[in-house]
């Protein structure tokens, strides 16, 4: 009998029943919530008079709506300020704790769960948003869900779901110089497609992704959902364990870590598990990654030209000649010396302290092109009490980047954050998509927090390779 992926062990382990649809009903060991999706949820609990079945395992926060300049309250936008108004009614009814504004823990809810030590190997976690699959990075099995799903979390416990297949992903050997998770990511999604991972979870592992930090492997896991997959997922190891060691939940806690560690290592996958599709990537042949068109899968190498359309799948074919039309590129060129208008540092992807370390280092001395608005956007204000402690807002500060406050910002640009008419963006943020950035002519570059550092600064997409980096110095 061969061996059992983590997928395989977790699932079972949360398996309450096989419904008749031949969906299963898991029992959720974390629901994450925030201010946009789950008003509906409530309102139908409240519409039926059910209460929530387990707020000591639901937590809260809000970020997709916060403003980033000021917090005060009011907000002075009328609809963020009574979206945050339900969510703050809602939570003290059920007894739910929320990670609110002036909690000093407020923050993207994909940042906030991994920082307070609620996100834990070998659990399931749901949130009603796309990029719960971050999670994973601990080896978790992590799901974004939907409003209807919310509301049975809130009332059950349980979601229901279909099984997936597991295909692993081996990124092997050692990333070159100026190359990160970012970059990994990219390719992984150029290479399978944007829909090569409908049906699956993915699995990451091989020498690249076991070196990297617990950040980096956020990083990874985030995107999983930009190329179809259901979740992804890296098995936990010492560098997740000396992250959770030093989290709220076991720093004061040694014997309980010690307790849930053993379980932890028991849910890795085994050696002989057998994997429905195993794909290996080189991790030397990574450089640092753009995209050029409006989906996360319409990336190129640095150095690498833009396709031409005809020289794609058929299916491919329209989508890459209207994604050049509004980005303004045209095949044959390489993106190197794109110019842009907004460089923004932020979001669930890339904005953890480590990111904005590594960003700074390129920002460190030099000075955000005059043409160019800087952002950086801290994930939680936690990461902005760090990086100030750090000195990190200083050197941003200096080169001439604004630094704000805690959000999901420019990413998604429901908050003042926003892209004007056909600025270009380059974006750590994990999105292309036409209008996702708040204007529907604006056009979005992803790419790695120090690819964006160095866009920052010349005023155009940059090989990172050619700035040298400086240490950054603590306060």
């Amino acid at each position: 009998m061969s061996g059992r992926t983590l997928y395989e062990k977790v699932w079972d382990r949360h398996r309450v029943a096989t419904l008749p649809t031949g969906q299963e009903q898991l029992f959720v060991g974390l629901h994450l919530i925030h201010e946009v999706t789950s008003p509906q949820a409530f309102g139908m609990l409240h519409e039926r008079d059910v209460e929530v079945a387990y707020p000591e395992l639901t937590h809260a926060t809000v970020d997709h709506i916060v403003p980033t300049a000021s917090t005060e309250r009011p907000f002075a936008d009328g609809a963020a300020e009574e979206m945050l108004g339900e969510l703050e009614a809602n939570v003290r009814e059920a007894g739910i704790e929320f990670s609110g504004p002036g909690s000093g823990d407020q923050g993207i809810v994909h940042v906030i769960g991994p920082e307070q030590g609620l996100t834990q190997p070998g659990t399931t976690i749901v949130c009603g948003d796309s990029h719960t699959a971050t999670h994973g990075a601990f080896g978790a099995l992590a799901f974004g869900i939907g409003t209807s799903q919310i509301r049975d979390v809130l009332a059950t416990g349980c979601v229901a779901m279909e099984k997936q297949r597991v295909r692993r992903i081996e990124v092997t050997g050692e990333l070159g110089p100026g190359v990160g998770a970012k970059d990994v990511m990219l390719t992984i999604i150029r290479r399978l497609g944007t829909d090569g991972g409908v049906g699956y979870v993915y699995e990451y592992g091989g020498e690249v992704v076991e070196s990297m930090d617990m950040e980096g492997r956020m990083t990874v896991c985030n995107m999983s959902v930009e190329g179809g997959a259901r979740a992804g997922y890296v098995n936990p190891d010492t560098t997740t364990y000396e992250w959770l060691r030093e989290t709220d939940a076991f720093r004061d806690d040694p014997e309980e870590f010690e307790r849930r560690k053993e379980y932890w290592e028991s849910i890795r996958s085994d050696p002989d598990a057998t994997y429905d599709d195993v794909v290996e990537i080189d991790g030397a042949a990574i450089e640092p990654v753009v995209t050029w068109g409006t989906t996360p899968g319409q990336g190129t190498g640095i150095s690498e030209p833009i396709p031409d359309p005809d020289d794609l799948p058929d299916d491919e074919r329209d989508t890459a000649r209207r994604a050049q039309e509004h980005m303004r590129v045209a095949p044959g060129e390489t993106m190197r010396g794109y110019p842009v208008d907004v460089a923004f540092l932020g979001s669930c992807t890339n904005a953890r302290l480590a990111d904005l370390r590594r960003a700074a280092a390129i920002v460190r001395g030099r000075e955000v092109h005059p043409n160019v608005r800087g952002l950086v956007v801290p994930g939680s204000q936690r990461v902005k009490r760090a990086a100030e402690e750090e000195g990190l807002d200083r050197v941003f500060a200096e080169a001439g980047f604004e630094w704000r406050g805690a959000g999901c910002s420019m990413c998604l640009g429901m908050n003042e954050d926003q892209l004007e008419g056909d600025q270009a963006c380059a974006s750590s943020s994990n999105r292309n998509f036409v209008g996702r950035q708040g204007s529907k002519d604006g056009r979005t570059v992803l790419m790695s927090p120090t690819m964006v550092a160095a866009a920052a600064v010349r005023g155009e997409v940059t090989d990172v390779r050619e700035l040298e980096p400086v240490e950054v110095q603590t306060a």
